[in-house]
Parts: structure tokens; sequence; C-alpha cells
């Protein structure tokens, strides 16, 4: 457990590396806002979440598969981070703000990656 990251994950910073490429600019975890999402872009009030399918208890075959050890603490533990993750996207979007979830299995194909996170943030501000 020890070795589980809570920031700077290999999916983040992919997604950070694929948005940097694409022109976007953003802070990484801001603590004011609900929840310290990955990323916030503050001038277009949007907030993206890059979940990690085991933890966040998404319903891929990651995120699906049962706990072996002390499978009840970790049900319990899932269903309390899906808990949190509701209670913090509708916190966010009562600021005003707008949420995308990314979840950890849909990182493979970039190309289609790129085209979301364009359609979900407009076009990349120029400098």
């Amino acid at each position: 457990m020890s070795r589980v990251r809570s920031s700077d994950t290999k999916p983040e910073l992919l997604i950070r590396g694929l948005l940097h490429r694409l022109g976007y600019r953003y802070r990484v975890s801001p603590r004011e806002l609900p929840g310290k999402p990955d990323l916030a872009f503050t001038r277009r009030r949007a907030a993206i979440f890059v979940h990690g399918c085991f933890w966040h208890g998404h319903d891929c075959k990651r995120g699906a598969r049962p706990p072996k050890a002390n499978a009840n603490y970790w049900s319990a533990k899932i269903a309390r981070n899906r808990e949190r993750d509701v209670r913090v996207q509708a916190e966010l979007r009562s600021l005003g703000w707008t949420v995308l979830i990314l979840w950890e299995c849909e990182l493979g194909e970039r190309p289609q990656l790129a085209r979301r996170l364009t359609e979900f943030l407009g076009p990349p501000r120029s400098a």
C-alpha cells in the first residue's frame, strides 16, 4: 500500500502531458476547490478528475474485480470513495464548474482521448 500514489500517477501524468501538448494550461490539485480535482482550468471553470478504476469502483473489468485480501474493509472503502466522488462533483457544479471524470481504462486511445478533452474544454487559448 505504501507504493500507491494519490497524485502524480502514471494516468494523471499522461493526461497532463497530452493537455500541455494540445496547448492547454491548468492548475494541479488546487486546494481551494472541493475534492482537489487532479486538474483545474480556472478561467474555464472546468475540473478534471483522473480516477483509478479499482479505487473508485468503475464498472469495467479492473474496477469490478473484488478485493481478495481484507474484502470487507476494501469494499467499504471503495463505497466511501464513490459517495465522496458524487458529493464533490455536486459541490463543484453548484459553484458553477463543469466536471469531467477520466477513468484509467479509457486512456489507451490517444486520438479519441484528445478529442474528448478538446470537446470538454473547447479550443485552447492562444498565448
